[in-house]
């Protein structure tokens, strides 16, 4: 767990249930910087391992390696999908292992779609290392179902008048040429054990039937909770609630009492055991009953986006305060100060 050194006068306290990233991390530098409407005290709290999918990687690599995301007439997928860093860590794990004249013959034709600036910035890093003229659409999409307008807009475009691929396509393509049927070519969706289906509905439901887009998902990667999460959370949401009452339990001299403090979450993995500390140290309630009035609380939630903000509705009859408009921390940092706003000004 990263903890913060000093905790100085009229910042509020923002928990982050994320491991801090090397050798920078966005949401450190926003939530740090004196430029922002409040200051903010920024603690990170890892809550995520991340285990890669071994197999499903090497059928990833298969797939490259026999043609099936080339040129010509074994061509099955036309681009890659991803929605997480994680998934796209999973990705470089196998790239560097696909032979480099296989990735340069397909890089120029191969589409990546992706969603928010911080997965953008880590797959064009990727791409320049090993798919050099790979283009990627979707970085200012900001969530599942906008990129999913984004792909039915751009994929229709290079693909148009083309109908929809399946398997036994892909098979007839491979036996009689690429002209046998001219089916549009599928995506490949890297994906986490959790995930939202918006984009494979959106797409594989699209209304015209030629607008469709076939999205077959591969799980990448698989997650859990770190081990002490709960008592590492507690532990921190105990002091940061102290110091709300207490001037003399706060963790250093100067410092004022605060109204306030900000829980991030960015996946639903933990959000059972957030919600139970929250519980025991808030008095939120969750459940059977409709979320507690703001105005009692101290602690707030904020998510990263909707998949995260409908699991703890779906699952928990919770319903955080804020959901990121975009997944970044300009998204998270906006929503916050809108709610601030609203709440401090009743």
């Amino acid at each position: 767990m990263t903890s913060l050194s000093t905790n100085t006068k009229h910042k509020t306290p923002i928990l982050l249930l994320k491991t801090k990233s090397t050798p920078h991390d966005g949401y450190h530098e926003f939530f740090s910087a004196s430029s922002n409407e409040r200051e903010y005290d920024p603690t990170f709290i890892p809550v995520l391992e991340h285990q890669f999918h071994k197999e499903n990687l090497q059928y990833i690599k298969s797939l490259f390696e026999g043609g099936a995301l080339s040129p010509g007439p074994r061509r099955k997928y036309g681009g890659l999908i991803f929605t997480s860093q994680r998934a796209v860590e999973a990705f470089a794990e196998l790239a560097g292992e696909i032979d480099e004249q296989i990735r340069k013959s397909l890089a120029p034709s191969l589409i990546l779609y992706t969603v928010g600036p911080a997965t953008a910035r880590s797959l064009a890093t990727l791409r320049d290392a090993y798919l050099p003229g790979a283009n990627i659409f979707g970085a200012d999409s900001g969530t599942g179902e906008n990129l999913a307008a984004v792909m039915l807009r751009h994929y229709n475009s290079v693909y148009g008048g083309m109908g929809v691929s399946s398997e036994h396509h892909a098979e007839e393509r491979g036996k009689q040429g690429n002209e046998a049927g001219m089916r549009k070519p599928a995506l490949l969706f890297l994906v986490g054990e959790q995930r939202r289906d918006i984009i494979p509905k959106t797409l594989m439901g699209a209304v015209p039937e030629r607008d469709r887009i076939r999205v077959d998902e591969v799980v990448v990667y698989q997650t859990g909770v770190v081990a002490g999460f709960e008592g590492d959370f507690e532990g921190v949401v105990r002091r940061e609630l102290a110091c709300c009452f207490s001037r003399s339990q706060c963790s250093s001299a100067g410092s004022h009492p605060r109204k306030t403090i900000w829980v991030v979450v960015f996946s639903p993995t933990g959000c059972d055991a957030m919600l139970k500390v929250l519980s025991r140290e808030d008095g939120l309630v969750f459940g059977r009953e409709p979320n507690r009035e703001a105005s009692e609380r101290r602690v707030f939630v904020a998510t990263i986006g909707p998949t995260t903000r409908d699991h703890l509705i779906n699952e928990y009859r919770f319903a955080p305060e804020v959901c990121a408009k975009k997944p970044s921390p300009e998204g998270v940092g906006s929503g916050i100060e809108e709610f601030m706003k609203a709440w401090e000004g009743k």
